[in-house]
């Protein structure tokens, strides 16, 4: 009886602690009920500055949810975006599959998969949505989505456009020896990542 009783009762913790914990949010299963994404994220439309909370307000849920938790944005790596100004242009899913097909996406041609047939003009940028169980940060825009029309690279003079300046700017292989490295071949880059940052026609002489 006791042996039982020490099996049963962490069982029983586990089971009221999993009825406490908040389930992940579905924009899956959101998106099944026809809901449409300014219905939740209502403030979207008229946001002029990246520091605007476009995450729902609680009491969009409540029709449905009698408990709602909403968290708090995630930290930008941007310092500048306007909801409002990108929304009144329309899907650009278009766009981004026609710089793919020109070879002018300079991302991976597969991130941009989905573009052209979103649904919606939030979808467009915000890709994987209707199978999405659980915000992960991959439905957010690629950097390269945004390169298709702010197409002007001049490292490190664009980047500091639309991102504020800091250490965060270089990828974490960028350390101090990586001159040397990658000019050695030790480094072993995919040079196709560089193009996000650098576009495709940097010179060396570009940097150094």
């Amino acid at each position: 009886m006791i042996i039982r009783k020490a099996l049963v009762l962490p069982a029983l913790l586990a089971a009221a602690a999993a009825q406490e914990a908040p389930r992940p949010f579905s924009h899956k299963l959101h998106l099944e009920l026809k809901l449409e994404c300014v219905s939740c994220h209502s403030g979207a439309p008229k946001s002029t500055r990246v520091e605007d909370n476009n995450l729902p307000n609680p009491e969009a849920c409540r029709p449905c949810h009698e408990k709602v938790r909403i968290k708090e944005p995630r930290p930008h790596l941007i310092n500048r975006f306007n909801h409002s100004r990108h929304l009144q242009l329309g899907s650009v899913g278009p766009v981004i599959a026609a710089a793919v097909t020109a070879e002018r996406y300079l991302g991976a041609p597969g991130s941009a998969s989905g573009a052209a047939s979103a649904a919606t003009s939030c979808e467009a940028c915000h890709r994987g949505l209707r199978a999405s169980d659980a915000v992960t940060g991959t439905e957010f825009p690629q950097m390269a989505d945004c390169l298709v029309c702010h197409s002007k690279v001049e490292p490190p003079f664009s980047c500091e456009y639309c991102h504020s300046p800091g250490p965060h700017l270089k990828p974490a292989n960028h350390t101090a020896d990586f001159i040397d490295l990658h000019s050695s071949g030790k480094a072993r880059l995919d040079k196709t990542t560089c193009a996000v940052c650098h576009g495709r026609k940097f010179r060396c002489l570009g940097c150094h």
